[in-house]
């Protein structure tokens, strides 16, 4: 079965300095698949590539077997590629209800955009008791939680999440991980990006080592937790 995303051998470029380096990753339909690296390694560049909001210089992106890198991000949306950006990027003054209805402005259909928010309210039952409350006034986590539902909103192919728990207390991390199991149990087509090493090799499919743009090593996810790369660098073993 052909993957529904593929990256093949790109590299990315800041300011003439090179970022990611000939990197190339496979998505399958239903996997979860994991980015894991230090900071500065390469891991949101590599999801604005995807996203088209960085342009690669070489190489090539292809969804469904088709080219992206050189259209739009608004194009690559509409294909259903969402991003969940580490900033969050939410209209704070702006109700719970409005954001999560903003990730629904490429639907047209009135009923499914209600289904999609009661699927969202289900996954995130604070969310709905909060619903009419200004985005300003919730807590990091259920601002998280808005950032991800609003991603859902828009039935994605693929949900692509940049450290989804940065900032995060313990207790949360486990909450919106467990999310995450949810989706990937539901058949979500997910690429995260993480720093929680262990937690996040431990719930993917596949995962793929990135140090300094480059990938080093890559594997089933709990496979990676054994190698002494992952031991070394990341799990301080």
């Amino acid at each position: 079965m052909p993957a529904v995303l593929e990256i093949n051998h790109i590299k990315v470029r800041y300011s003439g300095l090179p970022v990611v380096h000939d990197v190339s990753l496979a998505i399958n339909a239903g996997q979860t698949v994991c980015v894991v690296g230090a900071n500065g390694s390469g891991k949101s560049t590599l999801l604005r590539a995807i996203m088209g909001s960085q342009r690669i210089f070489d190489g090539e992106i292809l969804f469904q077997g088709q080219p992206i890198h050189q259209l739009s991000t608004e194009a690559i949306v509409r294909k259903g590629i969402v991003y969940v950006p580490e900033e969050k990027m939410l209209f704070k003054p702006l109700s719970v209800a409005d954001n999560l209805l903003l990730g629904a402005y490429t639907l047209k259909d009135a009923g499914r955009i209600r289904k999609n928010l009661d699927y969202v309210y289900a996954m995130f039952p604070r969310l709905k008791e909060r619903s009419n409350q200004a985005v300003s006034t919730l807590s990091g986590g259920e601002q998280q939680m808005v950032a991800v539902g609003r991603g859902l909103m828009s039935n994605p192919r693929i949900l692509m999440l940049d450290e989804p728990s940065l900032g995060l207390a313990p207790r949360l991390v486990d909450e919106l991980l467990d999310t995450v199991v949810k989706l990937k149990n539901e058949g979500m087509t997910i690429l995260l990006v993480e720093q929680n090493v262990r937690e996040a090799l431990g719930i993917a499919d596949h995962g793929y080592i990135l140090q300094t743009g480059k990938i080093v090593q890559e594997g089933a996810g709990k496979a990676l937790l054994e190698s002494k790369v992952v031991q070394k660098a990341f799990l301080g073993l």
